[in-house]
């Protein structure tokens, strides 16, 4: 029997990747960000607003992972979240509910829009992109209805701790809820039948149904939990703001998917890893702050994030081919044509994205004042 240190290094490597691959883009992050603004970037305040940024998406990316890991996909978090912070705020305001009856409801809420997504997926067969694309719509139709264009505001303070408290001797709340949903999710996602299940389904559905794995019915386990986080997560945006309007988180769905995706798990299915989702997480939180510590404008973060996106999803997609044809070793898959060719490719969308930074940062400096 082989040991961990007798195995060759690219084998102990292996179930790191999915982890290594956003740490070195953080790294490169707080090493660009150390020569261009220190002073403002290193500051514990904005330290304070990575972590508030980041938390807010923890909980969706955690369940995000089983989605994604089951070959499914969620574009309706978004209005979910806006959705049940809406409900929450009409029981709280209008129906006298305490603060934390609001808050399980929300949740509760979110749930019951998530069983709905996988009912409509399993029982309907309607694509998981085609099913919550139009459930995006009918989520945000009602909280349009609901809403009639108003801001709600003003929540007690349950709802703004949940959103952007601080325990004195810890870390901020957010934070602390979005660790422990993500402990959560580790936990399910290695010790429970529903996590080895999830990358059974995902790896071929087929198959996983021919050994006897209810498919569908883990399926909709997935998106009820994902409605569940997205509540959780319209709770926190609501605490956050202090306020919730029917048109809140619009880009919820293309951040956490990018999260998720940027730390390793597949599009395709059946490789998971949740580590690798929380670094997503953070390393687009802080280059999201980088952008704005630079002075960039909204446009080219967006740039900026399609193109880590992109890469990410390159160098994924090669991994599982690499695996897929056999490659003999990791020195000798780089040598490949194909891999030649995304290393180009890549290092191209990177020099790319430089360039962006940098023109971004020039023309914007001239525009903003600097005090």
């Amino acid at each position: 029997m082989s040991t961990a240190a007798s195995l060759p290094i690219k084998e102990r490597i292996d179930p790191y990747l999915a982890v290594l691959g956003p740490l070195a883009m953080i790294l490169m992050i707080l090493v660009f960000m150390g020569i261009a603004e220190p002073a403002r970037y290193f500051r514990l305040s904005n330290l304070n607003i990575i972590l508030l940024e980041a938390a807010l998406y923890l909980p969706l990316a955690m369940a995000m992972t089983f989605v994604i890991t089951q070959r499914g996909i969620d574009l309706s978090i978004g209005s979910i979240a806006a959705l049940t912070g809406i409900v929450m705020a009409f029981a709280i305001k209008s129906y006298g509910f305490p603060a934390w009856i609001g808050v399980l409801i929300a949740i509760t809420f979110g749930a019951t829009l998530g069983l709905v997504n996988g009912l409509v997926i399993t029982k309907f067969r309607v694509p998981d992109l085609i099913g919550t694309l139009a459930m995006d719509l009918v989520y945000r139709g009602f909280a349009l209805v609901l809403a009639k264009g108003l801001v709600l505001a003003r929540f007690p303070d349950l709802i703004t701790d949940i959103g952007r408290g601080r325990l004195s001797w810890f870390l901020p709340i957010p934070v602390t809820i979005g660790i422990v949903v993500f402990l959560i999710g580790y936990f399910l996602l290695k010790r429970t039948h529903f996590g080895r299940y999830s990358v059974a389904i995902g790896s071929n559905p087929e198959a996983a149904e021919m050994t006897g794995i209810a498919v569908d019915r883990y399926k909709i386990y997935a998106y009820v939990l994902m409605g569940a986080a997205a509540g959780l997560a319209g709770v926190m945006l609501t605490g956050k703001l202090n306020a919730i309007q029917a048109t809140s988180a619009p880009y919820f769905n293309l951040h956490v998917i990018a999260a998720v995706v940027v730390g390793g798990t597949s599009l395709f299915g059946g490789r998971a890893s949740m580590l690798g989702s929380f670094a997503g997480v953070l390393l687009l939180s802080m280059m999201i702050n980088a952008l704005v510590t630079l002075r960039i404008e909204f446009f080219w973060q967006s740039v900026a994030s399609g193109v880590v996106i992109i890469t990410s999803v390159a160098f994924y997609t090669w991994l599982q081919k690499k695996d897929r044809d056999g490659a003999k070793g990791f020195m000798a898959s780089l040598a490949t044509p194909e891999t030649t060719k995304l290393l180009r490719l890549t290092g191209l969308l990177l020099a790319a994205l430089l360039l962006l930074v940098a023109f971004g940062y020039v023309f914007s400096g001239e525009t903003v004042p600097s005090g």
